[in-house]
């Protein structure tokens, strides 16, 4: 690590702790040519995941568009904003531990209906509307029969 005062190369640790609810690590190093201290933040290199959508286009993945889209499934609903955002954490905590590092929006709705089942059932229902693109009444009600029948 180079020292922002003088440049040098060479550094030593002085203290080191969690920081950011443990996601990152705050060093505080010293200098071993100036002897001026320093702070670093050392955090986990995550690497980018590629979405794959309906028309073979990828785009960057943004956790904010399923928080989005999760919203506006449980618009005029009792659900805390903070399951949404757990829900959230979760769907993207396993898009992350996957192999892969492209994934289709298909498997991303999916897992999003997962999450929404369990929470809110007429949020699941409205989104997979949405994502399934039921065409008429009679997939709107097969789906309906499926959530009832798991019941």
């Amino acid at each position: 690590m180079k020292c922002p005062y003088c440049s040098n190369p060479e550094s030593k640790v002085v203290d080191s702790r969690p920081s950011d609810e443990g996601t990152s690590i705050r060093r505080r190093r010293e200098c071993l040519a100036c002897r001026k201290r320093f702070t670093t933040y050392e955090t986990i290199e995550s690497l980018p995941l590629v979405v794959i959508k309906k028309d073979g286009s990828r785009v960057v993945f943004d956790r904010n568009k399923i928080l989005s889209s999760m919203l506006k499934a449980c618009e005029k609903r009792s659900v805390p904003l903070g399951t949404l955002e757990n829900c959230t954490d979760e769907v993207e905590h396993i898009l992350q531990n996957e192999v892969s590092r492209e994934v289709t929006t298909a498997h991303i709705g999916e897992l999003v209906m997962e999450q929404l089942k369990a929470i809110d059932e007429v949020a699941y229902v409205r989104f997979a509307s949405v994502y399934r693109q039921f065409k008429d009444i009679n997939t709107f009600m097969e789906e309906l029969k499926r959530l009832l029948a798991e019941k």
